[in-house]
């Protein structure tokens, strides 16, 4: 670990070891052995709003994945897609997914009470709303579209839109296949968390702690700012959860004065160590799992990362170097400086391996 102390303060760590550190946590540095199941677990999930992505991000994470594996997961129903950290779409172990709702929905409902959905069902009591959405959603997985028409009946006089937020908001619900497979397609049909599941999310008491968000989190991004959980998880109150936490964490500082917290015992890499280019996948964990992003992009390309739909970012010598699309048969890149021939070259080659996992693999 490269760190320098300062008189009486906590260790002082650079930009270039706060990217190795996190590239390392995220296995980006080399791949892994782990399973998937144990990887999605280890990463507390994956941003999934596009279905594909989550199979890109196992493919720069896992040695010799098979995107097939992922797919089983989501037909056994042990792994499933939902709305969960930032109310964003997160593909999660069922495991995970039983831990995690309980807590975020206090986000999810939060977002409710401030948004102009509430304020459209008027007078309209949002428990009976929610008791008809999930009842009709219990009959069979449904989209939104369906879900909208059919609440429409009872309540004309109300935007359907709202109606069918106002059940989202309050209610666990996952994302069925074809939905989320490999190569599958099909609308995304949503389905109650305690059928597709068999448990009971709203009537029983939260099985995590936000202690152990904190924690799990750390041992895939940390070092990090309390503000960098925060942004991660949607959580808010998380500086008096870490206070309570200090005696079991481990504190650093950035080399802007900012304190790092961290879990004990979590690997670090020197700020030497070599890291390959790497395309990541839409959305990637990488890229928004913190609200200081310049270990991974420096502030002034944001806005070219932000400006691409789908956040396609790849990285040369670990720091975001551009963005990519897929064109044709195969991967167009747009840089954001110049690039050494020696990194071109290994981005050159790395383009090729994922566009043999996109497109050339038998289907």
């Amino acid at each position: 670990m490269s760190a320098k102390l300062t008189d009486g303060d906590s260790p002082v760590l650079d930009r270039r070891t706060l990217n190795r550190t996190l590239l390392l946590r995220q296995h980006l540095l080399s791949p892994a052995t782990l399973s998937v199941e144990a990887m999605i677990e280890h990463l507390v999930g994956m941003q999934a709003q596009e279905p594909q992505a989550p199979y890109v991000g196992l493919w720069n994470r896992i040695e010799a994945f098979d995107p097939e594996q992922l797919s089983d997961l989501i037909v056994e129903r042990s792994a499933v897609r939902g709305g969960l950290m930032r109310s964003t779409v997160h593909l999660v172990t069922a495991a995970d997914y039983k831990l995690l709702w309980p807590l975020m929905s206090t986000v999810l409902a939060g977002a409710f009470r401030g948004s102009q959905f509430r304020k459209a069902i008027a007078a309209a009591r949002t428990e009976d709303i929610v008791g008809a959405g999930r009842a009709l959603i219990d009959e069979q997985p449904r989209t939104r579209a369906e879900l909208r028409s059919l609440l429409a009946e009872r309540w004309p006089e109300i935007d359907p839109t709202s109606l069918a937020y106002t059940v989202s908001a309050h209610t666990p619900l996952v994302q069925v296949p074809p939905r989320g497979l490999w190569r599958g397609s099909g609308q995304a049909r949503l389905a109650t968390a305690d059928k597709w599941l068999g448990c009971k999310l709203r009537e029983q008491p939260a099985r995590g702690t936000r202690e152990q968000v904190v924690r799990r989190y750390l041992a895939a991004f940390g070092p990090t700012t309390v503000n960098d959980v925060q942004a991660w998880c949607g959580l808010t109150g998380l500086r008096a959860v870490v206070d309570g936490m200090r005696g079991e964490l481990r504190m650093f500082r950035d080399e802007r004065g900012a304190e790092l917290i961290d879990v004990a015992g979590a690997p670090f890499a020197d700020a030497g160590t070599a890291a390959p280019p790497r395309i990541l996948a839409p959305f990637d964990n990488v890229i928004l799992g913190h609200d200081d992003r310049s270990r991974i992009i420096a502030t002034e390309h944001r806005g070219v990362l932000f400006g691409d739909r789908l956040m396609r970012a790849f990285l040369i010598d670990g720091f975001f170097a551009g963005t990519w699309r897929l064109d044709g048969d195969g991967i167009a890149f747009e840089h954001i400086g110049r690039v050494r021939k020696a990194d071109r070259a290994a981005l050159g080659e790395q383009a090729e391996r994922l566009r043999d996992f996109l497109i050339a693999a038998p289907r």
